[in-house]
Formats: structure tokens, C-alpha cells, sequence
């Protein structure tokens, strides 16, 4: 049976519960969720149609066990062959793609591990997402760090040997706007060999302005490629136009982004439907851009404050295992991501498998490393998290893991020259 937890308005605050019912009530006041909104950019590229004709065309219950063996057997995994491994049939041969997906990275990234950590800079949002922490009608402590306190947050980071960040924002231009996520950049720079933007999508010409203050690559969380789902899930704000999200890493590929990263939030719908969809957007730029360097995350819903049953729809760790594993055997030169929403010990599994990247000292909160690394008093009382995780794990705590699984951990894999 369909979970309901991040739809049913039961578990939302009263003021998102009457916001809700209004919208729900007068359909005519929600903004249509294909349509662009004024100042978006709008690319002319076919990567769009070409994701969403294979997606919607996925009907992975006509997979047999024949069509898994016979993916299993092809040196080069074709799209077909990628469908019958994300299917329901699979789940048999686990072992088998698992043992397959080991080779694939073997070859390709040899036995190393990188490792980053994200730092929140503020989580001020526009947007109703009714399954996200940070979403404007969730009550919770918000806070924007000064560039003071970001240098702050960065020197100690910086201290804890980390050479890669992920800034993060809550989507609100307002609040964040692109100078001020330009200034973080530039900071970072003095501090970090890598830095990553996970913030609101935004135009061409900003790309590139954020790429000349320092960032390197762009993350984007689709969250879901299922459109009709989306429009439910995402009931006000900029992010409610899916198109313009889905074009993100193009534009910032446009703009000079060394590398960009994809994501659906796995639990959010199909998840089958939006692993493929997720793996042929990476796909479909890679032969449209094969200068970049791109990288698929594997999240899966969970808890935020003031809704704790928030769960993923039927994506428990042995499917979360199956997708990743097809991930590699299909884009075996794709970096993989497993963020610290997942246990330890899947994360210690995984990386023996198919995952490159880990995330390590981890706080989805704001202005809280300098208590988290040092245990001194949070700065101004730190905001609230987006989410909670589940590996709490330290940078020497995870890097003196991975290294006891006979592999070698990595924080920094670019230098510039």
C-alpha cells in the first residue's frame, strides 16, 4: 500500500494543512508546474524527451529472470540491459550484479574512496515541499550564517584535514542570494582543493558566475521525474517548475562547471522509474558534453523535524543495494555517492561494491561544525537540520574505516596546475 506519510496533510503543521486544502480546493490558483516563471531561463536541448520517453515507456515487470542473465552476460550494458537489472527479476542475481558491479569499479577507480563533507550555510526556503525540513511552512529554527561565521564553519572543517565541501542553502534567493552563495565560494576556495554547490537552480549567466568565484560542480536533486507526482509534492515556489530544475546541470555545464551531480530522492514515487530516469539524464549529457565529469547520489527519504514518519516507499537497503549495483554495471565511469542518510555499516558494504564517494562529518544543520568538531557552544544556536542522518561518523573515524577494509581513502582527486 502507497505511503502516505509525505502526502497525507495529517502530519503536516495546521498553517501547511490549511494551505494545503486551499490549493487542494481551488486548482486554479497553483501555478501550472511545466510552465516557466519570468527571468527562467529556458535551453533548447532534447535530453528532456529522450529521459522521459524511456521512463514512461518502462514497464519493468516484463523483465524475466533470462533477460537479467543475459544483461549479465553483455560487456557493455545497454539501456535494455539497464531496464532488466533495475527490475523486480533481478533481485534473484543480487550476488551476481553485486560481484559484477565490484569489477566495473575496480577497473575504472581502482580500490579508492573519496571522501567530502557538506556545510550548511542557510536554511531560509521559498518553496512548499511538503516532505522537506526546510520547507517554508515547516516551523523550525532558521538561520543564515554571516560570511564571518561561513569562514569560521570552513576553518574548522578545513582543520579536520577535509580538502572537498558541499555548500547548501535552503532554496530562497531572497535570502541567499547569488552573491552571497559567489562570496561563500570564493571563501571556500582559500580552504578547499574541491568545492560543490547544492543550492536553488538558477540561470546560465549565474552558473558561470559561481564557476569564476571558486565552485567546481553543481548537484541537483530532481527528486522525482515523475511529473505528476512532482506537482503534488512541490505545491509552491520556484521549484515547483519541473522543467527548469530538470535543465539545471545542463545550464550549469553551459555555464563552466567542471562536473555536475544527479538525483532522484528515492521513496518519493517509482523509485525504479526514477533510478532509470536519474541514470539516463547522466547518460544522455555524457554524449552531449564528454569533457564533464558527472556523478549519480543515491538518497532516500528521511525523517525531518516535525514529521518523523516520513519513510521511503518500498526502498529498503536491498533495493537501494540492487540500484546502485545497476548504476555502475551501466555508467561503469560515474562516480557513485552514498550520503550519510544511510547506516555505517551499508555504507562500509557498498563502497567494497560499487560506491566511490562517502560524505563524513556530517551536520545538515546551521552554524554547528565548530560544536560538532571542537565541542564548543553552537554559533548563535545553530538552525535546525534538513533532515537526520544516519552515520554520524567523523572524518578520522571514516577514513580510519574505509582504510580497514583494505581500501584507500582519498580527499582530494583534482589539482589544479
Amino acid at each position: 500500500m502507497e505511503n502516505q506519510f509525505f502526502i497525507d496533510s495529517e502530519y503536516l503543521s495546521k498553517e501547511a494543512l490549511r494551505k494545503k486544502h486551499r490549493i487542494e480546493t481551488n486548482p486554479s490558483s497553483r501555478k501550472n508546474h511545466m510552465e516557466y516563471l519570468p527571468g527562467m531561463d529556458k535551453i533548447e536541448s532534447d535530453v528532456c524527451k529522450n529521459v522521459m520517453e524511456q521512463m514512461n515507456s518502462f514497464d519493468y515487470s516484463k523483465y524475466t529472470e533470462e533477460d537479467v542473465k543475459a544483461a549479465l552476460r553483455h560487456d557493455k550494458c545497454t539501456i535494455e540491459d539497464f531496464k532488466a537489472l533495475l527490475s523486480p527479476a533481478a533481485q534473484a542475481y543480487l550476488e551476481q550484479m553485486a560481484e559484477r558491479a565490484r569489477l566495473e569499479t575496480s577497473k575504472h577507480f581502482g580500490n579508492t574512496v573519496y571522501l567530502f563533507t557538506p556545510l550548511y550555510i542557510a536554511n531560509y526556503c521559498e518553496n512548499y515541499c511538503v516532505y522537506c525540513g526546510f520547507n517554508c511552512y515547516n516551523h523550525i529554527k532558521r538561520m543564515k550564517l554571516s560570511i564571518e561565521q561561513i569562514e569560521k564553519e570552513m576553518q574548522v572543517i578545513a582543520d579536520s584535514g577535509m580538502e572537498e565541501i558541499l555548500i547548501l542553502t535552503g532554496e530562497s534567493r531572497s535570502q541567499s542570494d547569488i552573491n552571497y552563495i559567489g562570496e561563500a565560494c570564493k571563501l571556500a576556495r582559500k580552504y578547499f582543493r574541491m568545492v560543490g554547490l547544492e543550492i536553488y537552480p538558477v540561470n546560465t549567466d549565474e552558473y558561470k558566475y559561481l564557476h569564476d568565484c571558486g565552485a567546481d560542480y553543481v548537484t541537483v536533486f530532481q527528486e522525482t521525474y515523475d511529473t505528476e507526482k512532482y506537482e503534488k509534492l512541490h505545491l509552491l515556489g520556484a521549484k515547483r517548475v519541473w522543467p527548469y530544475r530538470f535543465d539545471a546541470q545542463e545550464r550549469a555545464l553551459m555555464g563552466g562547471m567542471r562536473g555536475v551531480a544527479f538525483s532522484a530522492l528515492l521513496g518519493l514515487s517509482d523509485f525504479r522509474k526514477d533510478a532509470l530516469a536519474s541514470a539516463l539524464h547522466v547518460y544522455f549529457l555524457q554524449r552531449k558534453y564528454p569533457h564533464a565529469e558527472m556523478s549519480l547520489s543515491c538518497p532516500r527519504l528521511r525523517p525531518i523535524v516535525n514529521n518523523e514518519k516520513i519513510s521511503p516507499l518500498d526502498v529498503h537497503e536491498k533495493e537501494l543495494c540492487q540500484i546502485i549495483c545497476a548504476y555502475r554495471i551501466f555508467l561503469p565511469f560515474v562516480g557513485i555517492t552514498v550520503s550519510s542518510r544511510e547506516s555505517a555499516s551499508f555504507r562500509n558494504g557498498i563502497v567494497k561494491i560499487a560506491a566511490t564517494k562517502v560524505s563524513a562529518g556530517v551536520s545538515t544543520g546551521i552554524g554547528d561544525h565548530e560544536s560538532k568538531y571542537t565541542g564548543k557552544e553552537a554559533v548563535d544556536a545553530a538552525g535546525d537540520e534538513q533532515f537526520e542522518i544516519d552515520d554520524n561518523r567523523s572524518l578520522d573515524a571514516m577514513y580510519k574505516d574505509i582504510a580497514e577494509e583494505g581500501l584507500q581513502p582519498v580527499l582530494n582527486d583534482y589539482l589544479y596546475v
